[in-house]
């Protein structure tokens, strides 16, 4: 059941319907009417019993469907817990939440691990994207990640396309790859490479590139600048099998670190300013001023001003692996980002495999413990057993 997010596509509850384990889904624009009244869109029955498994938005949320319901809770919990005296039980990612809980609720929190750390493992079939992709061995492959929303897209394209053509000119046996979200149609990303669609193509010296869509399927599609350097788009989700192949991934800020970081695979992430109504995702009463109709926008830009003056005082972080270490792992690059900025770093990180040896092995160490998953699964049943 999707509960509704300001950072939503729409296409969520399809992308949910596809995983075989998923029974049946509501979408969010019905998720109010079903609180408020009980009903679903769909009319679905109910089992007698249950337990309501919140992963992810408002916690408040699945208090409320576990008293509509008559069901237990359980919620999986990595940063904060609240609601305690009406949860049934928290799955934590680490002992941290436990230590700041009061000793009446401790009982009801138990330490999981980690659910990004369970992404698939090795049996990802890394070979047959490195046929797929037409690499060697010893061919270096860059990941280009430039988010899935408009907001980022719309500078982070452009930027990385000029990357690709500024690192392919330094070293010509470089490929280049984009895993495309599965919310994001090919000629929809081409889009944002366009300057009469994207403003910001001519401020971030974007190159102009062409769609190209072979008729063999077992061609991958890709985008080919003017200078010739070819992106190839890689559209199978999840993408864990061409990431684990990259050398180095240049990736937005937000759930993609946490991934990245997940699979071991290192990274630079990218903070541009040159647009600063991108970063809009505001909790709380922040986030509805800065989605106000007239005001919102410029509202967006002063906050964003003053955030970004603050984080440049006081060092704060934001790839999940470095907040996970408490101390930078992978480096973030924040203002006026250039192509050759950005294009030097990874050719000289290509230059010293070494330091993206290292990067990996402390990925690996911060990334948590495997387990997760089944650990939950195990706290779901003994809340909705007790006896």
């Amino acid at each position: 059941m999707l509960s509704p997010c300001p950072n939503a596509t729409g296409q969520e509850a399809a992308i949910a319907a596809q995983y075989p384990e998923v029974d049946r889904v509501q979408a969010a624009p019905h998720f109010w009417p079903f609180l408020l009244w009980g009903n679903t869109a769909a009319g679905w029955d109910w089992r007698d019993r249950g337990v309501v498994l919140f992963l992810g938005g408002d916690q408040i949320y699945p208090v409320l469907i576990g008293r509509r319901l008559g069901y237990r809770t359980v919620i999986y919990a990595e940063w904060f817990a609240n609601w305690r005296r009406w949860v049934d039980a928290f799955g934590v990612m680490n002992s941290t939440l436990v230590d700041q809980t009061p000793a009446a609720y401790r009982d009801r929190f138990q330490v999981v691990g980690d659910l990004m750390a369970d992404v698939p493992g090795p049996a990802v079939a890394v070979d047959g994207v490195a046929q797929q992709l037409g690499l060697t061995p010893e061919t270096p492959l860059i990941g280009l990640l430039p988010g899935s929303k408009r907001a980022k897209l719309t500078q982070g394209v452009p930027l990385l396309l000029a990357v690709a053509d500024y690192v392919a000119d330094r070293a010509p046996q470089t490929r280049f790859v984009i895993p495309v979200a599965p919310t994001l149609a090919l000629e929809t990303l081409a889009t944002y490479a366009d300057p009469q669609q994207n403003p910001l193509v001519s401020i971030l010296a974007g190159p102009g590139v062409t769609l190209v869509q072979p008729s063999d399927p077992h061609h991958l599609p890709y985008l080919k600048t003017t200078q010739g350097t070819q992106i190839f788009l890689w559209q199978p989700f999840p993408a864990h099998g061409v990431t684990r192949r990259c050398a180095l991934c240049l990736t937005t800020v937000g759930a993609n670190t946490a991934e990245l970081g997940a699979l071991g695979v290192p990274m630079v992430v990218l903070l541009p300013t040159q647009q600063l109504d991108a970063m809009n995702a505001w909790d709380g009463v922040l986030g509805l001023l800065v989605n106000l109709p007239l005001v919102g926008r410029p509202l967006n830009r002063l906050i964003n001003l003053a955030f970004f003056a603050y984080i440049r005082r006081s060092g704060k972080r934001f790839a999940w692996p470095n907040i996970w270490a408490g101390r930078e792992i992978v480096p973030e690059l924040l203002g006026r980002l250039t192509a050759q900025e950005i294009g030097d770093r990874v050719l000289q990180y290509l230059a010293q495999p070494e330091a993206l040896a290292t990067m990996r092995r402390e990925l690996q160490q911060v990334r948590g413990t495997p387990g997760a998953a089944d650990n939950l699964a195990k706290l779901v049943l003994a809340v909705a057993e007790p006896d």
